[in-house]
Protein backbone atom coordinates (compact mmCIF):
# COMPACT_ATOMS: atom_id res chain seq x y z
CA UNK A 1 0.00 0.00 0.00
CA UNK A 2 1.00 3.52 -0.64
CA UNK A 3 2.32 5.59 2.32
CA UNK A 4 -0.15 8.38 1.54
CA UNK A 5 -3.07 5.97 1.86
CA UNK A 6 -1.70 4.61 5.16
CA UNK A 7 -1.18 8.14 6.45
CA UNK A 8 -4.73 9.04 5.41
CA UNK A 9 -6.15 5.97 7.17
CA UNK A 10 -4.07 6.68 10.29
CA UNK A 11 -5.19 10.32 10.28
CA UNK A 12 -8.83 9.30 9.92
CA UNK A 13 -8.54 6.77 12.76
CA UNK A 14 -6.87 9.35 15.03
CA UNK A 15 -9.58 11.89 14.17
CA UNK A 16 -12.38 9.40 14.92
CA UNK A 17 -10.77 8.35 18.22
CA UNK A 18 -10.47 12.03 19.19
CA UNK A 19 -14.13 12.72 18.31
CA UNK A 20 -15.26 9.63 20.27
CA UNK A 21 -13.14 10.66 23.26
CA UNK A 22 -14.53 14.23 23.24
CA UNK A 23 -18.12 13.02 22.75
CA UNK A 24 -17.83 10.59 25.68
CA UNK A 25 -16.31 13.33 27.85
CA UNK A 26 -19.24 15.61 27.07
CA UNK A 27 -21.73 12.84 27.85
CA UNK A 28 -20.03 12.20 31.22
CA UNK A 29 -20.12 15.91 32.04
CA UNK A 30 -23.78 16.21 31.02
CA UNK A 31 -24.69 13.27 33.27
CA UNK A 32 -22.74 14.85 36.13
CA UNK A 33 -24.91 17.95 35.68
CA UNK A 34 -28.10 15.87 35.62
CA UNK A 35 -27.02 13.88 38.66
CA UNK A 36 -26.13 16.97 40.65
CA UNK A 37 -29.44 18.59 39.66
CA UNK A 38 -31.30 15.55 40.98
CA UNK A 39 -29.59 16.12 44.36
CA UNK A 40 -30.96 19.67 44.48
CA UNK A 41 -34.36 18.45 43.36
CA UNK A 42 -34.49 15.85 46.15
CA UNK A 43 -33.67 18.45 48.81
CA UNK A 44 -36.18 20.93 47.37
CA UNK A 45 -38.90 18.25 47.38
CA UNK A 46 -38.14 17.46 51.02
CA UNK A 47 -38.39 21.15 51.80
CA UNK A 48 -41.71 21.42 49.96
CA UNK A 49 -43.02 18.39 51.87
CA UNK A 50 -42.09 20.07 55.15
CA UNK A 51 -43.92 23.32 54.36
CA UNK A 52 -47.47 22.04 55.04
CA UNK A 53 -46.31 21.05 58.55
CA UNK A 54 -44.89 24.53 59.05
CA UNK A 55 -48.09 26.15 57.82
CA UNK A 56 -50.17 23.96 60.16
CA UNK A 57 -47.92 24.75 63.13
CA UNK A 58 -48.20 28.48 62.49
CA UNK A 59 -51.93 28.23 61.75
CA UNK A 60 -52.48 26.70 65.18
CA UNK A 61 -51.09 29.82 66.87
CA UNK A 62 -52.20 32.58 64.55
CA UNK A 63 -55.73 33.39 63.60
CA UNK A 64 -55.39 36.47 61.40
CA UNK A 65 -52.34 35.59 59.25
CA UNK A 66 -54.23 33.53 56.67
CA UNK A 67 -53.05 35.59 53.69
CA UNK A 68 -49.41 34.68 54.32
CA UNK A 69 -50.28 31.02 54.93
CA UNK A 70 -52.30 30.81 51.71
CA UNK A 71 -49.49 32.48 49.75
CA UNK A 72 -46.94 29.97 51.10
CA UNK A 73 -49.20 27.12 50.02
CA UNK A 74 -49.69 28.59 46.53
CA UNK A 75 -45.99 29.26 46.02
CA UNK A 76 -45.14 25.77 47.25
CA UNK A 77 -47.42 24.34 44.54
CA UNK A 78 -45.85 26.58 41.90
CA UNK A 79 -42.35 25.57 42.97
CA UNK A 80 -43.27 21.89 42.80
CA UNK A 81 -44.51 22.37 39.21
CA UNK A 82 -41.33 24.14 38.04
CA UNK A 83 -39.20 22.00 35.75
CA UNK A 84 -35.96 23.72 34.75
CA UNK A 85 -33.27 25.02 37.11
CA UNK A 86 -34.20 28.59 36.12
CA UNK A 87 -37.92 28.02 36.81
CA UNK A 88 -37.10 26.28 40.11
CA UNK A 89 -34.79 29.13 41.14
CA UNK A 90 -37.44 31.78 40.39
CA UNK A 91 -40.17 29.84 42.18
CA UNK A 92 -37.94 29.06 45.14
CA UNK A 93 -36.87 32.71 45.42
CA UNK A 94 -40.51 33.81 45.60
CA UNK A 95 -41.25 31.09 48.14
CA UNK A 96 -38.23 32.06 50.24
CA UNK A 97 -39.36 35.71 50.31
CA UNK A 98 -42.81 34.66 51.49
CA UNK A 99 -41.29 32.34 54.10
CA UNK A 100 -39.40 35.34 55.47
CA UNK A 101 -42.80 36.98 56.00
CA UNK A 102 -44.04 33.83 57.70
CA UNK A 103 -41.00 33.77 59.99
CA UNK A 104 -41.63 37.43 60.81
CA UNK A 105 -45.19 36.47 61.76
CA UNK A 106 -43.80 33.72 63.98
CA UNK A 107 -41.60 36.27 65.75
CA UNK A 108 -44.75 38.02 66.96
CA UNK A 109 -45.90 34.83 68.74
CA UNK A 110 -43.45 33.85 71.49
CA UNK A 111 -45.54 30.80 72.37
CA UNK A 112 -45.15 29.59 68.75
CA UNK A 113 -41.37 30.01 68.85
CA UNK A 114 -41.34 28.01 72.10
CA UNK A 115 -43.45 25.17 70.64
CA UNK A 116 -41.43 21.92 70.31
CA UNK A 117 -43.10 20.95 67.02
CA UNK A 118 -42.36 24.36 65.50
CA UNK A 119 -38.74 24.18 66.69
CA UNK A 120 -38.33 20.74 65.15
CA UNK A 121 -39.75 21.94 61.83
CA UNK A 122 -37.45 24.97 61.86
CA UNK A 123 -34.43 22.78 62.62
CA UNK A 124 -35.37 20.55 59.70
CA UNK A 125 -35.81 23.61 57.46
CA UNK A 126 -32.37 24.89 58.44
CA UNK A 127 -30.79 21.51 57.71
CA UNK A 128 -32.55 21.30 54.34
CA UNK A 129 -31.49 24.84 53.44
CA UNK A 130 -27.88 23.92 54.23
CA UNK A 131 -28.18 20.76 52.12
CA UNK A 132 -29.67 22.74 49.24
CA UNK A 133 -26.80 25.23 49.46
CA UNK A 134 -24.19 22.45 49.30
CA UNK A 135 -26.00 20.69 46.45
CA UNK A 136 -26.35 24.00 44.60
CA UNK A 137 -22.62 24.63 44.82
CA UNK A 138 -21.89 21.12 43.52
CA UNK A 139 -24.44 21.52 40.72
CA UNK A 140 -23.08 24.91 39.66
CA UNK A 141 -19.53 23.48 39.61
CA UNK A 142 -20.72 20.63 37.37
CA UNK A 143 -22.52 23.13 35.10
CA UNK A 144 -19.41 25.32 34.97
CA UNK A 145 -17.22 22.37 33.93
CA UNK A 146 -19.75 21.22 31.33
CA UNK A 147 -20.29 24.71 29.89
CA UNK A 148 -16.55 25.32 29.66
CA UNK A 149 -16.09 21.99 27.87
CA UNK A 150 -18.82 22.87 25.35
CA UNK A 151 -17.25 26.29 24.70
CA UNK A 152 -13.53 25.56 24.27
CA UNK A 153 -11.80 24.41 21.10
CA UNK A 154 -11.87 21.66 19.78
CA UNK A 155 -14.58 20.33 22.11
CA UNK A 156 -16.98 23.08 20.99
CA UNK A 157 -16.97 21.66 17.45
CA UNK A 158 -18.02 18.20 18.67
CA UNK A 159 -20.50 19.77 21.12
CA UNK A 160 -22.23 21.81 18.44
CA UNK A 161 -22.20 18.87 16.00
CA UNK A 162 -24.00 16.66 18.52
CA UNK A 163 -26.30 19.38 19.98
CA UNK A 164 -24.73 19.71 23.42
CA UNK A 165 -26.27 22.93 24.74
CA UNK A 166 -25.04 24.99 27.72
CA UNK A 167 -26.83 24.31 31.01
CA UNK A 168 -28.37 26.90 33.35
CA UNK A 169 -26.85 27.74 36.71
CA UNK A 170 -29.05 27.52 39.80
CA UNK A 171 -28.78 30.84 41.60
CA UNK A 172 -30.76 32.26 44.46
CA UNK A 173 -31.73 35.89 45.03
CA UNK A 174 -30.10 35.81 48.48
CA UNK A 175 -26.82 35.23 46.69
CA UNK A 176 -27.27 38.56 44.86
CA UNK A 177 -28.20 40.29 48.08
CA UNK A 178 -25.00 39.06 49.67
CA UNK A 179 -23.00 40.99 47.07
CA UNK A 180 -24.54 44.32 48.02
CA UNK A 181 -22.47 46.50 50.32
CA UNK A 182 -23.48 46.42 53.93
CA UNK A 183 -24.95 49.68 55.19
CA UNK A 184 -23.88 50.49 58.72
CA UNK A 185 -25.58 53.13 60.77
CA UNK A 186 -24.21 54.34 64.07
CA UNK A 187 -26.54 56.63 65.98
Amino acid sequence: MDMKVLAGIAGTVIFLVLVIYIYNKLVRLRYAVKNSWSDIDVHLKKRYELLPNLVEAVKGFTTHENETLVKVTQLRSAAMRAQTPLEKAKADNMLTQTLKSLFAVAEAYPELKADAHYKEIMDNMKELDDNIEHARRFYNAAVRDYNIATAVFPTNIVASSFSFKPEEFFSLEDEKAERKPVKASFK
